[in-house]
């Protein structure tokens, strides 16, 4: 059973100055019981309004100029794949179709708890899937289903971008099918995103678990820190640890539950707006053209120009060997997580 709040009891002359307050926009707070009576919440809870206001005690409130009107995931999946580019056993131990069920289950909860939030946000899922076996795919036609989003499912033609991928990557080596493959996703991807979406997108490989509050916590942020930096931003959800194998100087922000930091590097898994998207869509495509190395090196040139935030602690783990620098976050409860999405 839920536990409800107690909330504190006032007299007719505090209600009738609190209605003032609140059509004045003003809040007010009780530190004597740790409650803002114009919002009839107490201080840890989340007092920001989308799409009005970010609040962070003791620092006040920031009004967003930057809204957000919606938000797309594209979810890139392939069962028949293990690991892109290495045979080391990933986290838990299990098969590649495990990973992606649990990943898409915890993005589908995480967006319906974000719609509580952001009634007004358009949000949409769509899968773009290249050569899952048709019972792993009847299983996330039957999850997406289930869950009321708004959602799509589109079959990867691998040869529609097949000429326009390099045979010999940077490292003068011949790139795999693999490795094809998952460069026509994501352009498949990149062209879906500036076709469907006008603002938000969060592109997502299928082997990254979030937590319940990821969505809300990335758009809560990304209204704040946007309206507060007047530009738009790039956000990537997991705190990898290889971001911690060397000294560098960085900026803190404060989010809605998470603080953020400025990053210089990612994999590609990140969420941007279609304006970045279209600002630097020959720098996201020539990622899906030749193999770099690093591969993701296309991101990197972009973050030297735009604003790259990673939350700490993380929002979410991406599945790779325990081992892997590019894996485990740091301090939170994964096995809780990876329990709490179990698909059955």
């Amino acid at each position: 059973m839920k536990k409800q709040k107690n909330l504190p009891k006032i007299n007719i002359f505090r209600k009738n100055f609190v209605k003032i307050c609140r059509i004045f926009g003003y809040e007010i707070i009780d530190q004597s019981n740790f409650f803002v009576p114009t919002q009839e919440k107490f201080l840890d809870d989340n007092l920001s309004i989308p799409g009005k206001k970010s609040i962070t005690l003791p620092l006040g409130e920031i009004k967003i100029s930057r809204k957000v009107t919606s938000f797309t995931v594209i979810f890139r999946s392939c069962t028949s794949v293990n690991m892109l580019t290495q045979s080391k056993k990933r986290l838990f131990d299990k098969s590649k179709s495990e990973y992606t069920f649990r990943s898409l289950n915890s993005l589908i909860e995480s967006l319906k708890n974000a719609i509580n939030d952001f009634p007004l946000v358009e949000f949409n899922f769509i899968v773009i899937d290249h050569n899952s076996n048709k019972s792993d795919l009847n299983k996330m036609k039957d999850m997406l289903k289930k869950s009321d989003l708004k959602n799509e499912i589109i079959s990867l033609n691998v040869n529609e971008f097949k000429e326009k991928i390099e045979t010999i990557n940077e490292k003068n080596e011949k790139v795999t099918d693999n490795q094809i493959s998952n460069m026509a996703n994501i352009h498949k991807s990149l062209i879906t995103a500036k076709l469907k979406n006008k603002d938000l997108t969060y592109f997502v490989e299928d082997d990254y678990l979030h937590h319940k509050n990821t969505i809300k916590e990335m758009i809560f942020t990304y209204e704040r820190v946007a309206s507060q930096m007047n530009k738009e931003l790039i956000l990537c959800p997991a705190d990898y640890p290889y971001l911690y194998t060397k000294i560098e100087n960085t900026s803190i922000f404060l989010g809605s539950s998470r603080h953020w930091r400025k990053v210089d590097e990612t994999l590609c898994t990140f969420l941007t707006s279609a304006i970045i998207v279209d600002k630097y869509w020959d720098k996201f495509i020539s990622m899906c053209q030749f193999e770099h190395y690093p591969f993701e090196r296309p991101l990197h040139d972009i973050y030297k120009s735009e604003l790259c935030l990673s939350p700490i602690p993380s929002l979410a783990l991406h599945f790779t060997n325990v081992n892997s620098i590019f894996g485990l976050s740091p301090i939170s409860e994964w096995g809780k997580i990876w329990s709490e999405n179990e698909v059955f």
